[in-house]
């Protein structure tokens, strides 16, 4: 027999948490910011969800050496780092997601058409901002509340 059991007190304490409806929320958005930037990540070389390279402003373009798609290899890597970021380190992950948000943004307000998605890129920002704020109170540790 192992004497690693569950006891009444942290089974309970454990549904407790998971009904907290803070911890879902942590749950919910850390898993949407370690899943979207990985698989978007994992496209920029595929393009098979968006032809990436049209949402380069031509400004980022002339600044980055190679071609359009040889820099969205490099977003795609520093995407797919900032999913692993969050998956391992959601404090810091959170604020790294949305400086990353932030430039996108940046560059989509100077690419004529793309408003819309700067816009959506912005509640995206706010839910990583979220996430940062709330891996304080639910990483590494159990809610006391």
């Amino acid at each position: 027999m192992s004497s690693a059991t569950t006891t009444p007190t942290s089974a309970a304490r454990g549904r407790a948490v998971l009904a907290d409806p803070g911890y879902q929320a942590f749950l919910v958005l850390r898993t949407g910011f370690v899943v979207a930037p990985i698989l978007f990540g994992l496209d920029k070389f595929a393009n098979l969800l968006a032809d990436w390279p049209v949402y380069l402003a031509p400004w980022i373009d002339d600044l980055v050496p190679g071609s359009a798609q040889a820099a969205l290899y490099a977003v795609g890597v520093i995407e797919i780092i900032a999913g692993i970021a969050v998956a391992l380190a959601p404090r810091f992950g959170g604020w790294l997601v949305a400086g990353w948000l932030a430039g996108i943004i940046v560059d989509l307000l100077t690419v004529p058409g793309y408003y819309d998605i700067a816009l959506r890129d912005f509640g995206l920002l706010l839910g990583a901002v979220a996430l940062a704020r709330l891996a304080r109170c639910y990483h590494g540790e159990q809610p006391s509340h």
